[in-house]
């Protein structure tokens, strides 16, 4: 089961639409959809986590906990609405597309897809477009 929880106020409020989605990439990929929490948080939330979890003491967009079993993906994404919005300003995009980018992004993750490298990030960024023109051209 696909949840959206709320730690921070925010315009936007992902839907029944966008589960549908999330599960439609996730099948996409070859894989199950299993249990997936979305949190989104403000930027003093989001840091306390890097520190605690990851011994980071810098601000992110988000953060993926990977609990998948086999090819059942599961797990919690942390994404911060504050970094969302800064990002959305500095990459001249629109914070509902920054979101839904972020949230198929932590999706993507847990499917497998790293970052680290040149290599991976454009493998990222290829497959958040794909995901984004499913979710455009699916009349969810």
């Amino acid at each position: 089961m696909i949840t959206f929880d709320y730690i921070a106020d925010s315009a936007f409020k992902p839907a029944l639409q966008h589960k549908i989605w999330l599960q439609q990439v996730i099948r996409k990929e070859g894989k199950v959809p299993g249990d997936i929490s979305y949190i989104f948080c403000d930027d003093e939330y989001m840091l306390e986590r890097n520190n605690t979890f990851l011994n980071h003491d810098t601000y992110t967009d988000i953060i993926t906990f990977d609990e998948c079993v086999g090819d059942v993906v599961s797990g919690s994404i942390l994404i911060s609405l504050d970094r969302v919005n800064e990002n959305a300003k500095l990459f001249e995009k629109t914070y509902d597309n920054e979101l839904l980018r972020v949230v198929v992004h932590g999706t993507l993750h847990l499917c497998g897809y790293k970052d680290k490298s040149e290599e991976e990030a454009q493998m990222m960024r290829q497959k958040e477009n794909e995901s984004l023109a499913l979710l455009i051209n699916s009349n969810l």
